[in-house]
């Protein structure tokens, strides 16, 4: 018979687990007091103040797969930056050749012999010919998404129910339970309605793909290959070869964010499963955890957009930022690339991975739960549902937050980070097999505390 969760238990439980943080982080919680004074909401960074503690743990350092924060606990980190550090912190490639720049200057505003040794790696991994240097993700989609609209000169952005872009302006948008598209709840203070710039259908479905296309108002879709922040969804057979070949058929410039999908390969999902787009946009792990990010782009679109840039305005124009391409983010990202991410490296940390998910998945089966595990590459995550969801409108309605800080708060408690506000664990090769072990006890210990 499967398991049914007893929400009275639940708020009992996490009340206990509360008690427990506060306890074992009193050093935390001074600086967090402290923090209050100056920094709003006692954080550096809104989404902070929803740890699931109450408030968050301060780091004393960190190295691999681990961390230790103030009060001398230990942890297993299995959020690794939410991919910025999937790297594992401070790899020694990449805080070498951190050391070596920074004694040579971090930023000038000008090129650099290794500039020009990152993008041919680039055109290597991607396979697109031409890349240009941005400081996130965030701002890689938002000069893409420029590019396309300056070519084409097309209003519309179309993106999928849930998606995950960053911070960029057009993407807070979802669709209500009759399918009307609408502005994301809690969007805060939109420069300008989304409705007005973007188009959103569910993922994984074509016949609304095509039609939101046929109007021939849409510049670019920006998609991930998989969809992440919303579970793992994957692409059904045929989705990407429809979206590419709608594309191309109603003249829409089609955008790959591998910013969180790099977890499949060296080259993302984009090399690993021989896709075509128009842009490819990444960020996050690519410098071991300095900020960088890349855009790059065909030939086609080089020559497209080229024909309609005007020389004396290219700096005002709105793309590009005094520090994107800095020598310090160019040193640490042709490091990281050269002898981090590896081959080598995904070969070790999926292997780690399936482990993760057998553990997991065996917890699942021992405790006849409702509940499902999905992976990609080196990242999985477990979620609160019988069956895969396929769009981002299904995985949305079953999220449930009591249960995700729980989760959460058991673990942190017990030494083990896992990515804030979703039940998702990336693995690196610093991860060992003790560790991914670790967690399978820990969380089976969750598990029975909710159900027996």
């Amino acid at each position: 018979m499967t398991q049914t969760l007893n929400r009275t238990h639940l708020e009992s439980l996490l009340k206990q687990e509360e008690e427990l943080f506060h306890k074992n982080h009193p050093k935390s919680y001074e600086l967090y007091q402290r923090a209050r004074r100056s920094l709003a909401g006692g954080v550096p960074m809104l989404w902070m103040i929803r740890w699931a503690g109450s408030f968050p743990v301060f780091v004393k350092e960190a190295r691999g797969a681990h961390f230790t924060d103030v009060d001398g606990n230990s942890y297993v980190d299995l959020c690794l930056g939410d991919t910025g550090a999937m790297t594992g912190h401070a790899p020694e490639a990449t805080l070498k050749a951190i050391v070596e720049q920074i004694q040579k200057g971090i930023t000038l505003m000008l090129p650099y012999e290794d500039v020009v040794e990152v993008g041919e790696e680039l055109q290597r991994r991607f396979g697109l010919p031409f890349w240009q240097f941005a400081l996130t993700a965030t701002d890689a989609n938002r000069f893409v998404l420029r590019m396309a609209r300056m070519i084409t000169e097309r209003p519309k952005v179309l993106v999928f129910n849930y998606c995950y872009h960053g911070t960029v302006d057009e993407t807070f948008i979802t669709l209500d339970e009759e399918g009307t598209p609408m502005s994301r709840a809690n969007n805060m203070g939109p420069q300008v309605d989304p409705l007005e710039t973007t188009k959103v259908i569910e993922f994984n479905d074509i016949a609304a793909l095509e039609t939101a296309l046929s109007a021939r108002d849409v510049a670019a879709v920006l998609a991930e290959p998989v969809m992440t922040n919303i579970g793992i969804i994957h692409p059904e057979p045929g989705y990407l070869d429809a979206l590419r070949e709608l594309t191309r058929k109603y003249g829409t410039y089609l955008i790959i964010d591998e910013t969180h999908t790099i977890c499949t390969g060296p080259g993302g999902y984009t090399a690993a499963h021989g896709l075509k787009p128009d842009f490819l946009t990444l960020g996050k792990p690519l410098a071991g955890g300095v900020p960088a990010a890349i855009y790059g782009f065909t030939d086609d679109v080089l020559q497209a957009f080229n024909s309609k840039l005007v020389l004396e305005d290219s700096d005002v124009g709105g793309i590009g930022g005094t520090l994107a391409g800095n020598a310090l983010s160019i040193a640490a990202m042709k490091a990281t690339l050269q002898h981090v991410l590896t081959e080598e490296f995904y070969a070790k940390a999926i292997a780690l991975q399936e482990q993760f998910t057998a553990g997991v998945e065996g917890v699942i089966r021992e405790f006849d739960l409702p509940w499902i595990v999905k992976r990609l590459g080196n990242r999985s995550e477990y979620w609160f549902r019988p069956t895969p969801p396929k769009n981002g409108g299904e995985a949305a309605a079953a999220i449930d937050h009591e249960l995700d800080r729980y989760m959460h708060l058991f673990s942190l408690n017990r030494g083990i980070l896992m990515t804030p506000f979703h039940n998702m664990a990336l693995i690196s090769p610093e991860t060992t097999q003790e560790d991914v072990d670790y967690h399978t006890k820990v969380f089976r210990e969750a598990v029975r505390s909710l159900f027996v």
